[in-house]
């Protein structure tokens, strides 16, 4: 499903290629994160009309690697990865603008974030010569060959429903299915089709190796780049793990080093990420695995056997609490008897 010829045509002189000198400043190694925003990170949940201008598309982002992107370029289905993050286990599937859980900015289809501006991701990996593209919801919404002006629309509507009930009522019409739908299934796959490629182009800049990895191994890193995009950069014993193979047996290939990957699925398992997001967790880790493509299932076992969900400790400590209550007030009981 590609972008017709006639809005590449009508996009033209909204989305410029970036100059040569921006690319190469993209690989400049830099001693601190550094991703700076065009916009102020902290935008007001009130959309009006005039804040759209600050998503409206620059002059200054290369959308080409998007649009064209072919199957070839990776070794997994592009639609499997669509389906595995519309599934309910992972992002879920909504056709009306909803508050994101912690954040509480607006999100669209499997997850589409609504009002990001664009931002400029320096490459900080002087041996990864691959850049980072991070355009606005806008420029990615009209990429997929949505009309801004059905955004603008949207995003009004999500500010008077926001308006109107708490983010719990919110969720609640989400589980009801009670949310006038805003998009169609069409404009919806459109959108999770542009943001999943957007995601596998990023997860080379994370990983120099990526093209040397096994479909699985691919997918999975595209995943986690989609769902925590640029706070992926926090990640560092994991961004360390998988590009540091200096450690390992340089005679024995990467994607079947079972020691390396060992260490790299240890640092997401141990993380508060695999914690609070355990089933997800174990989907994506496992898939890390070398032997995966042979026994999917081994490999997620392996994997659910170490990862200790946040909500077990949370159930544990309730009900610790709950029992000493129980045990003091009987004691009470006893002491007000005698």
């Amino acid at each position: 499903m590609g972008i017709g010829r006639n809005l590449v045509l009508a996009c033209s002189t909204a989305l410029a290629f970036a100059t040569t000198s921006v690319a190469q400043s993209q690989v400049v190694p830099s001693p601190q994160v550094h991703v700076s925003f065009s916009t102020p990170q902290s935008i007001p949940l009130e959309h009006q009309s005039s804040a759209l201008t600050s998503f409206s598309p620059r002059a200054n982002w290369e959308l080409d690697p998007l649009v064209n992107f072919k199957d070839s370029d990776i070794k997994f289905n592009l639609g499997t990865l669509m389906a595995t993050l519309r599934d309910t286990r992972h992002e879920g599937w909504v056709l009306a603008a909803y508050p994101d859980p912690k954040t509480s900015r607006p999100l669209i289809g499997a997850g589409f974030s609504l009002d990001i501006p664009e931002r400029m991701h320096v490459q900080r990996d002087p041996m990864n010569p691959h850049p980072f593209l991070e355009p606005s919801s806008a420029q990615l919404w009209e990429a997929a060959g949505l009309d801004l002006q059905q955004l603008q629309e949207v995003l009004q509507q999500f500010d008077r429903n926001l308006q109107e009930w708490n983010k719990q009522r919110y969720r609640r019409r989400i589980r009801t299915n009670s949310l006038e739908a805003q998009i169609s299934e069409e404009d919806a796959t459109r959108l999770l089709r542009i943001s999943a490629i957007q995601a596998v182009y990023n997860a080379r800049g994370y990983c120099r190796y990526f093209d040397q990895l096994t479909g699985p191994q691919q997918m999975a890193l595209s995943q986690l780049v989609f769902q925590m995009g640029v706070n992926l950069e926090e990640f560092t014993q994991f961004l360390s793990a998988i590009n540091n193979r200096v450690s390992y047996d340089p005679a024995q290939p990467t994607v079947t080093n079972a020691e390396y990957w060992d260490a790299v699925q240890g640092t997401l398992i141990h993380s508060d990420w695999a914690r609070r997001y355990s089933t997800r967790a174990v989907s994506v880790v496992a898939m890390l695995d070398p032997s995966y493509d042979y026994d999917p299932w081994q490999a997620e076992a392996k994997v659910r056997a170490e990862v200790h969900p946040l909500h077990t400790h949370l159930r544990h400590a309730a009900t610790v609490r709950t029992a000493s209550a129980a045990r003091r007030k009987s004691s009470a009981r006893r002491t007000h008897k005698s």
